[in-house]
């Protein structure tokens, strides 16, 4: 079982190189009439080619080519009416011949909207009347009967991807924009989500004055449960932070010294803060590479709350 699925990953794998060899100014053509489409690009496909073109219609789609998948049966029965003439159709047959898919294309032609296929032979009729034909031939399935599609799809979804992939980059498709597209996954929460929405506000900052003794610090930290407490000055400015590390390194004082401390005298200066406005996944950033787990958060100088490791664990950033 084993050889015999190293075999399929060859044989697939040498399919795509294969493509990959074959790739010429045609590839370059396909780019140009992709980038200057005025509508949608219409993937379609039957069959095994069919998942293919849905699979690439949703990878151009969340990468800032607008695109959707038109079942060539379904087409022929009213949906050819979802293509209009700025669209560019982008078809997938092994065979070139798929009845479904020929089907479309006196429609496709008088609408004047444009037609790419990836066809496994450029000598067919689906090839001929393509305004570009890309070649996604390949030597032989990685079916042992060399029937089932196998090696021509996966070389299909490979080309398919490196259009998305160069139409992505002429784009200067950028981060940003890949989250806004992807807004409900994990992607789209570190890149859009910022330190304002996860952060403690308001009465739930642990805060004492400098002068504070010890205890009211220690109640403070106890009651926010953050794992530390600000330290301001009279004029209200963060000075300072004491979190419970620095207890711990402080317990060798003897007990009525530490109970008599100050937060002023107990606190480390200048504590590590962030922009209220900053990427939640900043944060993280910066409390990895300082080895801490909160971070005070700052809106145009002033003090706007604090975020803690877990704030961002909730969140799903880690």
């Amino acid at each position: 079982m084993l050889e015999q699925a190293r075999e399929v990953l060859i044989l697939e794998a040498e399919a795509i190189r294969a493509v990959a060899d074959r790739l010429d100014a045609r590839f370059e053509e396909a780019v140009r009439v992709l980038l200057a489409c005025q509508g949608r690009v219409v993937a379609t496909g039957m069959g095994k080619s069919g998942l293919i073109a849905q699979k690439v219609a949703a990878t151009l789609a969340s990468t800032g080519t607008p695109s959707l998948f038109l079942h060539p049966g379904d087409g022929s029965h009213g949906d050819l009416g979802m293509v209009t003439q700025q669209d560019v159709v982008l078809a997938f047959s092994n065979s070139g011949e798929t009845e479904e898919v020929l089907a479309l294309l006196p429609v496709i032609k008088r609408l004047g909207a444009g037609l790419i296929s990836l066809v496994g032979e450029l000598d067919s009729t689906l090839g001929r009347m393509s305004d570009v034909a890309l070649d996604v031939s390949v030597a032989r399935e990685a079916c042992p009967l060399n029937l089932a599609p196998t090696s021509s799809t996966t070389a299909a979804l490979a080309l398919g991807d490196a259009l998305a992939v160069a139409l992505l980059t002429a784009r200067g498709f950028d981060e940003e924009r890949f989250a806004l597209f992807h807004p409900g996954g994990s992607l789209g929460r570190k890149l859009l989500l910022t330190v304002r929405r996860v952060m403690h506000a308001g009465e739930e900052i642990p805060l004492v004055d400098e002068n504070a003794p010890l205890r009211e610090a220690l109640l403070e930290m106890t009651a926010k449960r953050l794992g530390l407490t600000g330290v301001r000055s009279a004029d209200g400015a963060l000075v300072g932070v004491i979190t419970d590390g620095d207890l711990r390194r402080h317990l060798e004082w003897e007990a009525e010294g530490v109970l008599s401390a100050t937060a002023k005298q107990m606190m480390t200066r200048n504590p590590k803060t962030i922009e209220a406005d900053a990427l939640a996944a900043e944060a993280l950033r910066v409390m990895q590479q300082g080895q801490i787990t909160s971070l005070f958060v700052m809106d145009r100088g002033a003090l706007a709350g604090v975020v803690h490791l877990h704030d961002l664990l909730r969140a799903g950033l880690a």
